[in-house]
């Protein structure tokens, strides 16, 4: 991967910017192009590619799940404390008689 491009999914960078997925997206054309910046007759070419890069990185983004990341609000997290309790905790917890 090109070094220049930092990660963008929390909890690395918990709230991208878009400057900072277009600056992805551009590292990333330049470096599978080979050029810098494009000759004219290359620039939409180009422009374009920086866009769907930038695209997809947002689509990815919106849709990865981080294991151990805070839940959104409309989310149901899992219950890690439940999992980690006693046998005799979590049937209680369940309703079971102790």
């Amino acid at each position: 991967m090109c070094r220049s491009i930092k990660t963008l999914r929390a909890p690395v960078t918990p709230d991208p910017q878009e400057a900072d997925i277009q600056a992805a997206a551009l590292q990333y054309v330049r470096k599978v192009s080979g050029f810098r910046a494009p000759a004219a007759h290359n620039r939409e070419a180009f422009d374009e590619a920086v866009e769907a890069v930038a695209t997809a990185t947002r689509e990815l983004l919106g849709s990865l799940v981080v294991r151990g990341a805070h839940a959104a609000p409309h989310e149901h997290p899992h219950d890690h404390e439940h999992e980690h309790a006693h046998p005799h905790e979590r049937a209680h917890a369940a309703g079971a008689p102790a």
